[in-house]
């Protein structure tokens, strides 16, 4: 509570003459009697009791205008987050290959499902120095002979972990393949079309900018598949501005599942990384190339993109003040109604 015009209490200095000017106008008008013994006898009645609360009703009707007059005001702070963020596209390879196996805090899994905590880590927030990216846009496109995409670029960062639940091996042979360069075109378009998705989406903030585009590669394996090759994706996603940080996982033990009449039966393969391909991507664009043999190194990664790539956030602080005089004068405008109505009855004064 603040009182925009705090002079105003100046006023009160009025009330104790009015008090003193009230009691010797009632000094100067008694009536002399010879004896008061047998009216005393008699005691007080309940009006007589209250013959001061008019005039207290007077006074206090007083002090509640005058308090109206100094303007009381109530303010509530509000605190306005701007973000300056960055729109993230995660294109995760799920082909074959990915089936071969990593270790993820002592439980064996495929490279797919590791790959996919370790991410969950780096956009939500988990353990190992990862504390989430809550202020970016964060999609996820998927690919193995054609590209999907998984999750929209979304601040929404809690819906993520569903999304990668649906992420799986390809299991259909004719699905198998690895189009990087589809892939990488298809998270370039989404992102250069990242602020028209921002506006249409009910609850995004209006004040939200995307500060930089990022798109995050990690596969195992070489382009086979597509329209595109990497290379003019790359220069695509160069043309628009957006950076490309490639992840090669190697090591491992890399197994292929084969049809024979005794059954399905996995063999160890030989891992065909493109090496080069995925360095001059990230060169083009001005991201880094990078290797992860196991989780460990993974994370660290993926600590280095955290460390690169910051979130603005400005707070602008600003108060929202209302006026609070008119409570004030209507209990005084009651307390005068309230007074006049007591003159007029019970404390009625015949002349």
């Amino acid at each position: 509570m603040r009182f925009e015009s705090p002079l105003a209490f100046l006023l009160l200095l009025v009330i104790p003459f009015l008090v003193w000017a009230r009691v010797v106008r009632g000094g100067s008008t008694a009536i002399r009697f010879s004896t008061v013994a047998i009216a005393s006898r008699a005691g007080r009645s309940f009006r007589e009791r209250l013959l001061w609360l008019p005039d207290f009703l007077r006074i206090a009707a007083i002090i509640l205008f005058i308090t109206a007059l100094a303007r009381p005001q109530s303010g509530l702070e509000q605190v306005r987050e701007i973000s300056k963020g960055i729109a993230i596209e995660m294109v995760l390879d799920r082909s074959g290959s990915m089936g071969a196996e990593l270790e993820y805090k002592g439980e064996v899994m495929t490279r797919l499902d590791a790959v996919k905590k370790v991410f969950e880590e780096f956009a939500v927030g988990g353990n190992a120095g990862l504390e989430g990216r809550p202020n970016d846009l964060i999609g996820m496109i998927v690919f193995a002979r054609y590209p999907d995409t998984i999750c929209p670029l979304t601040l929404a960062h809690g819906a993520l972990p569903q999304f990668l639940k649906s992420v799986k091996l390809v299991e259909d042979r004719e699905e198998d393949g690895t189009a990087i360069g589809d892939a990488l075109a298809l998270a370039a378009a989404r992102l250069s079309t990242a602020e028209d998705s921002l506006k249409d989406r009910k609850g995004a903030s209006g004040n939200y900018k995307i500060k930089s585009k990022v798109i995050v590669l990690l596969s195992d394996g070489e382009n086979n598949y597509g329209k595109r090759t990497p290379i003019e994706a790359a220069e695509l996603a160069a043309k628009w501005g957006i950076k490309i940080y490639t992840i090669a996982i190697v090591g491992g033990e890399t197994m292929t599942s084969i049809q024979t009449p005794f059954g399905v039966y996995k063999v160890p393969s030989v891992e065909r990384v493109d090496t080069s391909a995925l360095k001059a991507i990230a060169e083009k664009t001005g991201g880094f190339y990078r290797e992860a043999e196991d989780v460990k190194s993974l994370r660290e990664i993926y600590k280095e993109i955290d460390s690169m790539e910051k979130s603005e956030i400005e707070s602008v602080r600003f108060t929202d003040y209302k006026e609070r005089f008119l409570w004030f004068a209507l209990a005084g405008l009651m307390l005068i109604i309230l007074e006049t109505i007591l003159k007029s009855t019970i404390f009625r004064k015949t002349p």
